[in-house]
């Protein structure tokens, strides 16, 4: 028996190849699903069983297009209700896998289908648990995502999710080793840990959900507590997991046409795209292609495409650094952004060559501002999540976080300069870019963001340790 965590950073996503005596299960698959395939033919295996937790509402799994490539069963729990063929499991029901056994264990709660799957070895033992979203390392899925209509309330899911946890998984044994769907990073959860691997006796001891001594009462206090509105492309992608999409080779094929400048610029006006420049924000910042929008590959990329774009439908225009479209469209399309129209051939300097017209964000460093800031001249505005905000931030400074910033624009001045930061510089340069195609263009990024802000000596907020707010 082997078994294979294959972990997306970007997604904060496990998909997980399970291999026994050539047979192989593979649970909540990446959209681009080769690699599966691939692998099975190295193990000179086959591909038996194609297991899914949950209808994802943060990415769009690759379990139609393998089943479609391979002929193996797409398996859902109970409730589950897909347009398209699948094994619809019974509670407890075992599939065989070789010498292995693998049990669906219905835990709805996060969603109501949502169902772990335990591993037994070959001798009857249990080994692991694929949770999904059910179980995280340090928290467990949020219960307000599959709400169906009013008289179904989070509240009633948190409840329904305590008792899956302690009727299902807090039962069995303390070595039996947690495989979750997520890791931080995560939309799907609020406290999850780094770690991506776990002992469900460790998980027993400290994640604040499994408590013995926990009421249903605190549980569902306690998991629905500071929940953040989910991303408005979650909806969408649970909708094409549900009824399938478009196969994965057709959106590359599409995407991958070179545009010269002249036709990249006709394409933006006849289609509507948007200019997605996804280069290094100190790239950007000294160039770019007028009204385009900075969200770099070298940050959580898919994600804030999701959060910002929203409409999975919205047709896209690329501008990537050269040999990186085909990964930039597979990136997107794991969110379910399938629109991609072509890309800038030559790249944003292929732009400049042309002497198209070109925008810039201005950009200052810490100390350069520092004055300006600490005598209150020039207002900031801080783009930062809530939790980074309240835990520690520049005097006087105003805050909107970069998730819900085209819900605020009306709070940012269009007559007088104002600087704009984040932690670190990505998030900040994503939000000027947002900003200026909006027609703020009197604005000043902060270079090193918050870091170096405070490193300067601007003047700072008390501290407030994160886990008391």
């Amino acid at each position: 028996m082997q078994i294979e965590q294959i972990y997306t950073g970007c997604l904060a996503q496990g998909a997980y190849y399970i291999e026994s005596e050539g047979e192989v299960a593979i649970i909540d698959p990446l959209r681009e699903v080769t690699p599966y395939s691939d692998r099975a033919k190295r193990d000179n295996a086959k591909i038996k069983y194609i297991f899914e937790t949950h209808f994802h509402a943060d990415f769009v799994s690759g379990h139609v297009t393998l089943s479609q490539q391979t002929g193996a069963p797409i398996i859902y729990g109970p409730k589950a209700n897909p347009s398209f063929d699948a094994v619809i499991a019974e509670d407890g029901q075992e599939f065989q896998l070789g010498a292995i056994t693998i049990v669906a264990l219905h835990t709805p709660g996060h969603t109501m289908e949502s169902t772990t799957y335990l591993l037994r070895d070959a001798n009857g033992k249990d080994h692991a648990i694929f949770s999904g979203d059910t179980l995280f390392l340090g928290d467990v899925g949020r219960p307000d995502l599959a709400q169906k209509a009013a008289s179904v309330t989070q509240e009633d899911l948190a409840g329904i999710l305590f008792d899956s946890l302690r009727e299902k998984i807090m039962p069995l044994a303390d070595d039996v080793i947690v495989y979750p769907a997520h890791g931080a990073g995560s939309a799907c959860g609020k406290n999850m840990m780094k770690e991506t691997v776990d002992t469900l006796g460790n998980q027993k001891q400290m994640n604040y959900a499994l408590r013995a001594d926990m009421t249903k009462e605190e549980f569902i206090k306690e998991v629905t507590d500071g929940l953040l509105p989910p991303p408005k492309y979650f909806p969408l992608n649970v909708k094409m997991n549900k009824e399938g999409y478009e196969d994965i080779a057709d959106v590359l094929k599409r995407g991958t046409k070179a545009l010269s400048p002249r036709a990249f610029e006709i394409a933006a006006n006849e289609t509507g795209a948007v200019v997605l420049d996804v280069r290094h924000q100190n790239e950007f910042v000294k160039g770019h292609v007028p009204r385009s929008i900075f969200i770099g590959l070298n940050g959580d990329f898919a994600p804030w495409v999701g959060a910002l774009i929203a409409d999975v439908k919205q047709p896209i225009l690329l501008v990537t650094p050269e040999g990186q479209e085909k990964e930039t469209i597979t990136r997107l399309s794991r969110v379910g952004f399938d629109g991609t129209v072509g890309y800038l051939a030559g790249g944003f300097e292929a732009w400049k060559k042309a002497n198209n017209q070109y925008d810039t964000i201005t950009s200052l460093s810490a100390n350069e501002v520092k004055e300006n800031i600490n005598m209150e001249k020039i207002p900031v505005f801080d783009v930062r999540k809530d939790g980074e905000f309240q835990s520690e931030h520049v005097v006087n400074s105003n805050h909107t976080s970069l998730s819900t910033l085209n819900e605020h624009l009306s709070k940012f001045p269009k007559n007088h300069t104002f600087y704009v930061h984040c932690a670190g510089g990505y998030r900040s340069v994503i939000a000027a870019s947002i900003l200026k195609s909006r027609g703020f263009h009197n604005l000043i990024d902060i270079a090193g963001g918050f870091g170096a802000l405070k490193k300067a000596g601007v003047n700072i907020s008390n501290y407030v340790c994160p886990s008391t707010l």
